[in-house]
C-alpha cells in the first residue's frame, strides 16, 4: 500500500470507531480481515497512525478546529509523525486510493499553534470530566503529565533470573537495540519507534519463548520489587491475572518459600499456567477462584500483593482508545472492586506482614483516597513511607513521587519514564 492508501485506511478505521464505539483493536482486526491485500507492514503502519490519533485526539482536534477522522489523521501526520505540512498536502492528492485534496481550512490547521488559553484537558489530551482529578494530583504539571501519557510507549522487559542473566538477553535481542533500564538490575527497554516504523515483536523471539525474558513494564517491575517479597516467605498475588508480577515475585523469592497466584476471574488467570511452565518457578501454586480444596492462607501471609482492578489510566500510552471510552460510572465500578479486594486481602496478612496496594492508574479516587479509606476502616494497618520501602528494595536513589507525596508513590511517564503506577505499602501491626 502507498502512504496515501494507509492514510485513507486510518480514516476508515477511525470512522468505524466513531460509529460503533468499540475497542480500536477490534476495528483494526476487522479492517485487516476485510482487506487481505494489506501486508503486515501496512497493517502495522495503519494501526500506529490510528493509535497516534487517539493518543492526542483532543489537541489534534483543537488544532484543526475539527475532531473528525480525516482532520485527526491530517494533523497526526504532522504532530506525531513529523511530516511537513507540504508533504501532507502532496499526499492527499485525490488520486486512486488517496484521500481527497486539502481545503484551505485544513491547510491552516496543519500549522496552527494552540493558544495558551486552550483548556488544560485539551493540551494534556485527557477527558474533560477528569480535569479536576488531574489538577488535584499534579497541580500546575497536569498538562505536562497528561501529554506524557499521550505518546508512544517503549517495550519493557524483565530478565527472568531463574533462567538467564541480563547480558545473555541483551545479546539475544541485540537486533532490537535494547538498553538496561534505571531503577532495576533486571530490566531492559526497547525505545518506541516513530512514524510508520514497526514496534519490535519481541514475543515472537526465541529468547522470549525460552522464558529468558518477560513483561511487565518498568513501572510494574518497580512495584513488584517494592512488595519486598524475598526467599522463604509466604506470598500471595491476589489479582494475578496473566501472571506478569507473579513471575517477578517468584524470581525475587529465588524459587523458595511459597507463592500463591489468585484471581477472582478464572479467565484472567488462565494464561498463567503456560507462562509458569516456561518460566519454571517451582514454588508457585495457583489458588483458583471458587476453590475450596486445600488450606486457605488466611492470616499466614508475609506479603499480600494487590494489583488492583482499575481504570488503567496509567496505561493510556498503550491503550489510548480506553481513555475516551472511560466514564464516571466505570470509574465508580472500579473503585467498588478495589474496596472488595482490599477487604479480601485484610484477613490474609499475618501480624507484622505487609499489604502492597498497586494500581496502574493516576486517578486519586483509585489511589490515595482508596488507601486512606481502608486505613480508616482498619486501624490495625499503617502506611510505611514509600522511600523506606524503595531503599530496601531498589539499588538506586529514589526519585520524587509525581504527586509530591512522602507516604505513597505515584510513578508516571513524565516523572519516571514508566507507565502510570501507584504503590502503597500497608503494614499490619504485630
Amino acid at each position: 500500500m502507498t502512504p496515501a492508501g494507509r492514510a485513507s485506511a486510518a480514516i476508515e478505521v477511525l470512522t468505524d470507531l466513531g460509529a460503533r464505539k468499540r475497542p480500536a483493536s477490534e476495528a483494526l482486526k476487522d479492517w485487516g480481515s476485510a482487506h487481505r491485500f494489506a501486508g503486515s507492514g501496512d497493517r502495522a503502519a495503519i494501526g500506529s497512525l490510528v493509535f497516534d490519533c487517539l493518543r492526542q485526539r483532543a489537541s489534534l482536534g483543537a488544532a484543526m478546529e475539527d475532531d473528525g477522522p480525516r482532520a485527526l489523521v491530517l494533523r497526526a501526520l504532522v504532530s506525531a509523525w513529523g511530516m511537513s505540512a507540504d508533504s501532507v498536502d502532496r499526499l492527499f492528492d485525490g488520486s486512486r486510493f488517496a484521500p481527497e485534496p486539502l481545503t484551505e481550512v485544513e491547510r491552516a490547521g496543519l500549522t496552527r499553534v494552540l493558544s495558551p488559553d486552550v483548556p488544560a484537558w485539551v493540551r494534556g489530551d485527557y477527558p474533560e470530566w477528569l480535569e479536576d482529578s488531574f489538577a488535584a494530583v499534579f497541580g500546575e504539571d497536569a498538562v505536562a503529565e497528561g501529554a506524557a501519557l499521550s505518546v508512544r510507549a517503549p517495550v519493557d522487559l524483565r530478565v527472568n533470573t531463574l533462567k538467564a542473566n541480563r547480558d545473555k538477553v541483551l545479546k539475544a535481542l541485540a537486533r532490537f537495540t535494547p538498553q538496561p533500564t534505571a531503577y532495576g538490575r533486571h530490566g531492559l527497554r526497547i525505545a518506541p519507534r516513530q512514524g510508520s516504523a514497526r514496534t519490535p515483536h519481541v514475543e515472537a523471539d526465541a529468547a522470549h519463548g525460552k522464558g529468558w525474558s518477560r513483561g511487565p513494564g518498568r513501572g510494574a517491575q518497580i512495584a513488584a520489587a517494592m512488595t519486598g517479597a524475598g526467599p522463604r516467605e509466604q506470598v500471595i498475588d491476589l489479582c494475578a491475572g496473566a501472571g506478569g508480577k507473579t513471575l517477578a515475585l517468584a524470581a525475587a523469592m529465588a524459587n523458595t518459600g511459597q507463592l500463591y497466584a489468585y484471581d477472582a476471574n478464572r479467565m484472567r488467570l488462565r494464561p498463567i499456567f503456560d507462562r509458569l511452565r516456561r518460566a519454571a518457578p517451582a514454588t508457585c501454586r495457583c489458588w483458583r477462584a471458587g476453590s475450596t480444596r486445600g488450606s486457605r492462607p488466611e492470616g499466614r501471609m508475609d506479603r499480600v500483593v494487590i494489583d488492583a482492578p482499575c481504570t488503567g489510566s496509567g496505561t493510556w500510552r498503550r491503550r489510548p482508545d480506553a481513555k475516551w471510552r472511560l466514564t464516571p460510572d466505570m470509574l465508580s465500578g472500579r473503585m467498588a472492586d478495589q474496596v472488595a479486594v482490599l477487604a479480601r486481602a485484610r484477613d490474609l496478612v499475618k501480624p507484622g506482614g505487609r499489604l502492597t496496594y498497586i494500581t496502574c492508574s493516576v486517578l486519586p479516587g483509585e489511589n490515595r483516597e482508596q488507601v486512606d479509606s481502608f486505613l480508616e476502616r482498619h486501624p490495625e494497618f499503617a502506611l510505611k513511607p514509600w522511600r523506606e520501602v524503595w531503599e530496601e528494595a531498589i539499588e538506586a536513589d529514589a526519585p520524587a513521587s509525581a504527586d509530591g507525596s512522602d507516604e505513597t508513590l505515584l510513578m508516571t511517564p513524565r516523572s519516571h519514564g514508566t507507565d502510570g503506577f501507584f504503590v502503597a505499602t500497608l503494614e499490619r501491626q504485630a
